[in-house]
């Protein structure tokens, strides 16, 4: 069934990354016959602490045509090879999770079943030494390779990045209109009609795009679409942000430290680093939490620390009636595995695929709620992972995260990995085999038998076979420069 007219008219409320990635894509890659307008307030401070990133975002990139080198310049970018988790599994441990494939494996088994073997009998090292991106992070190297190239994502700063965004779209024929949002108009059905500002001026629209962060003014305060919490599951409610000067020469991975009642990030980009505190209200106050994060940074502050609160969750609807929300607007999940720009990427790319020029139909948008929900659900279960599968009881907070319950479909998963090694991807899932392996070996889950495919090579083949898979880590990494070098003959920031 087709609802409403055809669509000429995009309306983007908001700007920041998710409405500027909205507008530069739309305008960019299906725009010819459409109008596209982004409204954004001067006077509307954006959460811009988005700043790390993961591989598929290049992917949107490369659809958008974006100079690597000049971009990166442009954001003090950096390059990330994966994040190291540091306190999760337990107070002094730390392991990486990168990117790319930890060694090789077969039609019916992952890499970890010949690992374990290997173990069992003697002669494996540590599971990360077969992995390249992993190996490359820990040496603090990188480098552009033509064979055996190195699966890479992007420090950046986020408000930089927003800007970079803009000037492309305004490029594209978007029209930009300052000022704030003081109603929301609606048709008889109950459609969005028009947005007025403050300014008397009327802006209308076919397609709304709700960007408007928590506010989430036409997806919540508009329609009313219900919203799922996930509290119960992920209790960290605040976060408190603040930006220091770089004090060395920024390496190429994030950095996740587990605290009391949280997690710390450290972001490093070309002459600053990004820092934050993601915690419980109930088990930390602000200013215990302000305190914590400012014992354990390094450099001069360039920001004030700001407290961020949220709730973690997704609405019910990412696309309710003709209004289709993106980022902070459609729901929130802490940043542990840098997801928050994807999740805007992943719905900007679907409702491209399934843009609505004739009239909204609702098998369509049917579809693309159910495609968002899964990709939501599958990265809220593996954030649970990190929190629940811990072996630290010393403070109430943990205990009540390893304690507690989890979603069926995680329980599932991490009883099949504990028994059998065994980990099968699903769809919509962006975390594949070798994430779920690295996390969950790193959590501390030992599987407790392997594939007997891995039987059929004798043990001296299987030594061979091993030896061969690190040998393939050690002629990558000696092709590589550091990561500074690469910095700087690639895309060194003006302002360095």
């Amino acid at each position: 069934m087709v609802s409403g007219a055809k669509i000429e008219n995009v309306v983007v409320v908001g700007g920041g990354t998710a409405g500027w990635t909205a507008a530069a894509a739309i305008a960019r890659l299906i725009g010819a016959n459409l109008n596209v307008v982004l409204v954004e307030s001067n006077a509307i401070g954006t959460v811009g602490v988005g700043e790390s990133t993961i591989p598929p975002f290049r992917t949107m990139h490369r659809l958008l045509k974006v100079d690597e080198a000049d971009f990166l310049a442009k954001v003090q970018g950096t390059i990330k090879l994966g994040i190291s988790f540091e306190n999760w599994r337990s107070v002094g441990h730390d392991y990486i999770h990168s990117f790319g494939f930890t060694g090789q494996g077969c039609w019916a088994a992952g890499f970890q079943h010949f690992w374990l073997k290997a173990k069992q009998l003697g002669f494996a090292e540590e599971f990360s030494r077969y992995a390249p991106e992993l190996m490359a992070a820990k040496a603090g190297k990188f480098g552009l390779l033509q064979q055996d190239a190195l699966s890479y994502a992007y420090h950046l700063d986020a408000t930089a990045y927003a800007k970079v965004l803009r000037q492309q779209a305004e490029q594209d024929g978007v029209t930009r209109v300052e000022g704030k949002i003081i109603d929301v108009q609606q048709t008889e059905s109950g459609d969005i009609s028009e947005v007025v500002l403050e300014s008397g001026q009327v802006v209308k629209g076919d397609l709304f795009i709700d960007c408007s962060g928590f506010v989430s003014l036409l997806m919540d305060k508009t329609l009313g679409t219900e919203f799922e919490d996930w509290t119960h599951w992920l209790p960290c409610d605040r976060a408190i942000a603040v930006q220091t000067e770089a004090v060395s020469e920024p390496i190429p991975y994030t950095r996740s430290i587990a605290r009391e009642s949280g997690w710390q990030w450290r972001i490093p980009l070309q002459t600053r680093v990004g820092n934050g505190l993601v915690y419980c209200s109930e088990f930390m106050s602000d200013d215990e939490a302000r305190n914590t994060l400012l014992a354990n940074i390094e450099g001069e502050l360039i920001t004030e620390p700001r407290v961020l609160r949220f709730r973690t969750g997704q609405r019910t609807q990412h696309w309710n009636r003709n209004c289709v929300a993106l980022g902070l607007a459609a729901g929130f999940l802490e940043p542990l595995e840098s997801t928050s720009i994807h999740l805007i990427q992943r719905g900007v790319i679907r409702l491209l695929q399934m843009f609505p020029y004739g009239g909204i139909v609702e098998s369509d948008r049917t579809e693309f709620n159910r495609q968002m929900d899964a990709e939501f659900r599958f990265i809220r279960d593996f954030i649970i992972m990190h929190y629940h599968v811990t072996e630290r009881t010393d403070s109430e907070f943990w205990r009540r995260c390893r304690n507690m319950d989890i979603p069926d479909d995680l329980k599932h998963r991490l009883d099949l990995f504990r028994d059998s090694g065994r980990v099968f991807e699903a769809e919509f899932d962006i975390f594949r085999e070798n994430s779920w392996t690295q996390v969950m070996l790193g959590q501390g889950i030992e599987p407790q038998s392997y594939h007997p495919i891995v039987d059929m090579m004798g043990e001296q083949e299987l030594r061979q076979f091993m030896q061969i898979q690190g040998q393939k880590v050690d002629r990558v990494l000696k092709q590589l420069p550091t990561h500074q070098e690469f910095i700087e003959r690639y895309c060194p920031t003006s302002t360095a």
